[in-house]
């Protein structure tokens, strides 16, 4: 038989691990970064190994690691011009285990297709993570040696000439319309799975031009295994000095950025959202991550998660002007 006094006994003992519990519990809904993070983390890059996007996020991943005692994964989810993986972490748990690490694609697919999320509203920024230009590359067989002559040749033969994309709605993409447009010529878009494929036809002559990203195209250049025209930024880069801007190549004002940043699905807690914020731009700052990246033609770019958003509304803006002048709808 149980006595009354054990009955108090195990009572209180019980009552004594709620409320010895109870702070560690409050602190954790108080704080839902306490902790955080307990497992890995996966960055989401939403397109083929080997571009801007996969190569920076896997420098930043790294270092987190270290930082943070948990593996970083880089994910590479291809396709759609990013949309693909970018509604894999929309629809993700906003618990901040899954990154989306994306080049300026995430402003420019709003223009060119009708998404399967919103992007402003399903997505909170954590930082920028890097600056660099395109480059207008050719294969050497071509012929051309300068923007000028490619210009001429594409003009002299409409519809002959074949321009490469990382996809439709990617920033390779809308950066070769832009140039399309600025050009005045009449060039077939060729849409290719990502930036390695575009680079592999371009070098076998299979395609014509190319608004490549500079960090993965660099080698290539360097190589002779490609031929850069001219750069999409408004000044040249020091790694190639020699390349003229497309400005100064003959078409005045031209300029076309390119960009990443590091976002988690909209509804994540801000104390998620900081934290991340705290290491990824600390991992941004790191003088031998700066190293890699100038080497590669990018400078690092860490801001604050509301400095990104409010980029990114800036950014909606500008692409979807530039896409009623080039002619580009939502398909």
């Amino acid at each position: 038989m149980i006595s009354a006094r054990s009955t108090t006994h195990a009572l209180v003992s019980v009552a004594a691990c709620f409320v010895l519990g109870a702070p560690a519990a409050l602190a954790q809904k108080a704080d839902p970064a306490a902790g955080f993070p307990g497992r890995p983390i996966r960055f989401m890059v939403p397109f083929t190994p080997g571009g801007q996007p996969d190569i920076f996020s896997r420098m930043i991943g790294q270092k987190m690691s270290e930082a943070l005692g948990q593996q970083v994964v880089v994910d590479n989810r291809p396709g759609a011009g990013g949309s693909i993986g970018s509604r894999i972490v929309a629809e993700s748990n906003p618990d901040g285990y899954t990154l989306l690490s994306i080049s300026a694609a995430h402003a420019i697919g709003p223009s060119v297709r009708k998404l399967p999320y919103d992007t402003r509203r399903d997505f909170a920024g954590i930082s920028m993570s890097y600056n660099t230009a395109y480059l207008l590359v050719v294969p050497p067989a071509l012929g051309v040696k300068t923007a000028q002559e490619l210009i001429a040749m594409a003009r002299s033969s409409p519809g002959k000439l074949n321009l490469a994309s990382a996809g439709r709605g990617s920033g390779t993409h809308f950066a070769g319309e832009m140039f399309k447009h600025a050009a005045g010529i009449d060039v077939v878009h060729v849409p290719f799975k990502g930036i390695p494929e575009s680079l592999t036809d371009i070098m076998a002559g299979r395609v014509h031009l190319f608004m490549a990203p500079l960090a993965s195209s660099l080698p290539l250049v360097r190589e002779g295994r490609i031929r850069a025209l001219g750069v999409s930024s408004p000044k040249r880069v020091s790694v190639l000095a020699e390349v003229p801007t497309i400005a100064e190549a003959g078409l005045p004002g031209f300029r076309f950025d390119s960009w990443g940043a590091i976002f988690v699905p909209g509804k994540t807690p801000r104390a998620i959202v900081n934290k991340l914020n705290r290491e990824i731009t600390a991992a941004l700052r790191l003088p031998d991550v700066g190293k890699r990246m100038r080497a590669l033609g990018a400078e690092p770019a860490p801001t604050t998660p509301a400095e990104l958003d409010k980029f990114i509304i800036q950014e909606l803006a500008t692409i979807q002007k530039l896409a009623k002048l080039a002619g580009i709808k939502p398909e």
